[in-house]
């Protein structure tokens, strides 16, 4: 079977010169999925990143054991497969206090990119999932910040119209990447800063659509060594639950 390859855009980045974890993970497993995450029971998709995702250059896509591989060239840059996914969702805070607490989130401070030495704003200035310094339709704009009463940070968000389909439904890439940073930012919010996703498993319950508010959290589910492991979800304002996943962060070595 022959796979068109996958390219992924510049602006579609987390760190400044690869693809944000969410979205190549939401890509790949759309693929995997052919466009659909409505699997049974606690079906998931997991894709796992083993190195750096290039940006605008073709990335070839071939079947494998498990699922599928993307490869730049002989490089293995991802894996997708099919799993199951069992994850204790917590009640998120209200949206109150999720407004709140947007003005004290990581993503709207200064000079906090390691990366970057010039001062700039927020944690990750030009992530496509929680930069600061995008345009309002070049990004999400997911500012989680911590609510320490619930054990979690959550952003409002409100995706903006120019990344859904005609439909007006999200694409699991964008839904995928609202579910990623979230996930770091709950442990930044614990006192340590992580490093690249290693890995995140999602299950999309029922459609998102373009402009609808929702609260996306994030809470810490332990670690062990350098892998830290987090919890996403994505509920809209009347409580509903309509995604989450779960990540594996790998932290920054001393």
């Amino acid at each position: 079977m022959t796979f068109e390859p996958i390219r992924i855009q510049e602006r579609f980045r987390g760190p400044p010169r690869s693809g944000n974890g969410g979205y190549v993970t939401g890509v790949v497993a759309a693929r995997l999925a052919q466009g659909r995450f409505d699997l049974p029971e606690a079906g998931a998709i997991e894709v796992t990143l083993r190195a750096p995702v290039p940006l605008d250059r073709d990335l070839a896509v071939e079947p494998s054991e498990a699922g599928l591989k993307l490869l730049d060239g002989a490089t293995l840059i991802a894996e997708a497969t099919r799993t199951t996914l069992h994850l204790d969702v917590p009640t998120p805070a209200p949206w109150d206090e999720v407004l709140a607490a947007r003005a004290h989130s990581p993503c709207l401070e200064t000079g906090m990119h390691p990366w970057l030495k010039e001062v700039r704003l927020g944690a990750h200035p030009i992530c496509f999932c929680c930069g600061a310094e995008l345009a309002p339709d070049e990004g999400l704009h997911v500012y989680a910040a911590p609510v320490p009463a619930h054990q979690q940070v959550a952003a409002a968000w409100s995706c903006p119209a120019t990344f859904a389909a005609p439909s007006g439904e999200l694409p699991p890439e964008i839904v995928c990447t609202a579910l990623d940073c979230p996930g770091q930012f709950a442990w930044l919010a614990e006192g340590t800063q992580t490093g690249m996703l290693g890995r995140l498993t999602a299950r999309i319950e029922r459609p998102l659509l373009a402009a609808e508010p929702y609260r996306v959290i994030g809470w810490t589910l332990g670690r062990e060594g350098r892998k830290y492991y987090a919890g996403t979800a994505i509920y809209d304002q009347a409580g509903v639950l309509h995604a989450y996943a779960k990540a594996v962060w790998i932290g920054v070595r001393a």
